[in-house]
């Protein structure tokens, strides 16, 4: 078994006290928590440059590493990828919306914490206000200094601000992105299970690999 692979029922259950659900600030990334985002590349790839990748075999999060791409192929994918038009096309991953609502009117405060260049922000807040989800609170941080490949870019929440934030749960599937985590030592996180996370050593007990959102929602 995979260490921190592994499932704990009763591992948000400190969100309830005699009976009382008590408000919760939740993290969620949003490509591959979201939306398939991982699928469109497999899709684009083979557009692009004949790359023929399968979703299953995307077995890293750096995906200049994960398709053989050269630097001038990672930058025309990437800024493809990131067109407006073309991020309110990705599709939805399944039972996302429904979940988070009911958190929302359970009186839980959602945050969408994307790596997203600010420059993607108002395709991905419609995407968001499409899919029901006008009541979270979206983000851009640059997560992975990533945002050189759309020039001119800005975040709109700076990493010192980021810091500064608490929450109890977050949702993530990067393993890139558990650092991000360390100043908050008593946060839960589920980590959506996705190839590139399957192989990976999930840093202390409280990280716990979640199927799909209907999983998320039994442990919440």
């Amino acid at each position: 078994m995979i260490p921190g692979c592994f499932y704990k029922p009763s591992f948000c259950t400190a969100g309830v006290i005699n009976g009382i659900i008590l408000p919760m600030k939740i993290y969620i990334d949003f490509d591959d928590c979201l939306c398939e985002t991982a699928r469109y590349f497999s899709g684009l790839i083979m557009e692009l440059f004949r790359l023929d990748i399968p979703y299953e075999k995307i077995k890293y999060f750096d995906l200049q590493k994960s398709f053989s791409l050269t630097e001038e192929q990672y930058y025309e994918m990437m800024s493809a990828a990131h067109r407006p038009e073309v991020l309110l096309t990705y599709e939805e991953t399944p039972g996302a919306s429904s979940v988070i609502n009911s958190w929302i009117d359970q009186g839980h405060e959602v945050f969408v914490i994307t790596g997203r260049p600010y420059s993607a922000y108002e395709a991905s807040r419609q995407w968001l206000d499409d899919h029901g989800l006008s009541r979270v609170k979206l983000y851009c941080l640059n997560k992975y200094g990533r945002d050189s490949f759309i020039r001119d870019s800005s975040f709109s929440l700076e990493l010192e601000e980021y810091y500064r934030m608490h929450f109890d749960v977050a949702v993530e599937d990067s393993p890139t992105a558990f650092r991000f985590f360390e100043h908050l030592p008593d946060l839960k996180v589920l980590v959506f299970d996705r190839p590139w996370n399957r192989e990976c050593e999930f840093p202390g007990p409280l990280f716990t690999r979640c199927t799909g959102w209907e999983s998320i929602r039994k442990l919440v």
